[in-house]
């Protein structure tokens, strides 16, 4: 997997640790674990939805997590890989992801669904968490 880092000399393991957190995400979409998904999140989170919604704090994103993750596999799956990590502190980071979704086999779909979300991770007491997220939909090609 290849991603870009700023400033270059931040810390590998923090940017194989948010690669990771990624993957989880994927995970916890792939197999509908609302409890996973939101384990991921700051108590005082923010998340834009892919169709534009904002949720503000940890108990409205699991109310809309619970409503519309299950069933999610039987729609389909998902793809995320990194893009590029921005430390803009050493506790604060910016993950640029690709997305795109797939059928349940893995496959792309056609046309190409495709996402390029952007999460703000803030990390306390050890731990990386998202603090805020924003999911954005990359025009479907004619």
């Amino acid at each position: 997997m290849t991603y870009t880092i700023t400033p270059a000399d931040s810390s590998s393991s923090d940017a194989e640790e948010l690669v990771a957190l990624v993957e989880e995400l994927q995970r916890t979409q792939r197999e509908e674990d609302a409890d996973g998904f939101l384990d991921l999140f700051d108590d005082d989170a923010v998340w834009v939805t892919g169709g534009g919604r904002r949720l503000i704090g940890k108990d409205v994103i699991s109310a809309f997590t619970r409503q519309v993750l299950p069933g999610f596999a039987a729609r389909g799956s998902v793809r995320y890989v990194v893009e590029h990590i921005r430390f803009l502190s050493p506790d604060l980071a910016l993950t640029g992801v690709d997305q795109e979704a797939l059928t349940r086999d893995g496959a792309p779909l056609s046309p190409r669904q495709e996402g390029r979300p952007s999460y703000l991770w803030l990390r306390t007491d050890g731990r990386w968490r998202i603090a805020a997220g924003q999911n954005t939909a990359v025009p479907m090609q004619a």
